[in-house]
């Protein structure tokens, strides 16, 4: 073990000793845009923005890594798989100080990944199979995949349009893990004479149980309305990590319908998680469902 690699695994050793897991991903954001800055004003980033070139700015770029340390499985114009099998401080430093790469990878490094790639396209997701981490297998099988926000929100609105035929108000819902749609849901809160069944409630229930636990790190959100605070409340601890919506609470309220005044960027924002917010995604068609 060379002695650089050494220093860098006693520094994160330190960070795990010292601070939370919340308290680096902060500082771990801080420091992967401030580098994007830095080099959006120096230099060029100008290449089409594409799985394959962000996955070459964070890990070639910024990272400093080789191409033999993290192998492509496969690559097409809308993902990019890989296995990451590099040299990795974070691992060393948890074996040593005895602690789950699962919790300091996801808790500390997932979203602040998610940040380097949200500040190219917030359609693009990363994702990590938990299953496959380090030292549990052989590598850390990762992955960078494109979605499509106009498309989902289309099948959101078409949930909403049956929502109404079913005497309901009017809101669909879409979770999507990376190319997986999860659940569709309308809300049916007048039908089941139970008002907690908001549309974000039925599709982030439908989500749990698709893939069997109650952790939803890596998916995202699609609503045609902005999620209420019981709403956002729930995709804060079902651990999702982006909102996107359309119509927002101001704007609906404007419209007549009863809203608790609360933003969902305000809820995220007081969450003990980094959780995005992307508004106005097909608003006027999704603002149409509630005039």
């Amino acid at each position: 073990m060379n002695e650089v690699f050494e220093e860098e695994v006693s520094r994160q050793i330190e960070r795990l000793k010292q601070k939370t897991l919340r308290e680096i991903e902060s500082e771990t954001v801080e420091k992967r845009l401030g580098w994007l800055s830095v080099q959006a004003t120096q230099r060029h980033l100008t290449r089409p923005v594409t799985p394959r070139t962000v996955f070459e700015a964070l890990f070639f770029e910024y990272m400093g890594l080789r191409p033999q340390d993290i192998p492509v499985l496969s690559e097409s114009d809308w993902q990019i798989t890989w296995s990451s099998r590099n040299p990795c401080p974070t691992l060393e430093a948890c074996r040593r100080v005895k602690m789950d790469t699962r919790e300091v990878c996801k808790g500390a490094y997932h979203r602040s990944t998610q940040a380097f790639l949200s500040w190219f396209d917030p359609q693009l997701r990363f994702l990590r199979d938990y299953r496959e981490i380090r030292p549990y297998a052989f590598h850390c099988k990762e992955q960078i995949v494109r979605i499509d926000f106009t498309t989902l929100m289309r099948l959101a609105i078409e949930r909403a349009g049956a929502s109404r035929q079913t005497g309901n108000k009017g809101y669909g819902a879409v979770v999507v893990l990376g190319e997986r749609i999860l659940s569709c849901r309308h809300d049916t809160a007048s039908s089941e004479r139970d008002p907690s069944l908001h549309a974000e409630v039925n599709a982030i229930r439908d989500a749990v149980r698709a893939l069997g636990q109650a952790d939803l790190t890596g998916a995202v959100l699609i609503s045609t309305c902005e999620p209420c605070p019981m709403c956002s409340s729930l995709a804060v601890w079902s651990n999702l990590s982006a909102m996107v919506y359309g119509a927002s609470i101001e704007s609906t309220a404007r419209l007549g319908k009863a809203r608790i005044r609360v933003s969902a960027r305000e809820v995220a924002d007081r969450s003990p998680i980094r959780i995005e917010v992307i508004p106005r995604v097909l608003e006027e068609e999704c603002l149409q469902l509630y005039s």
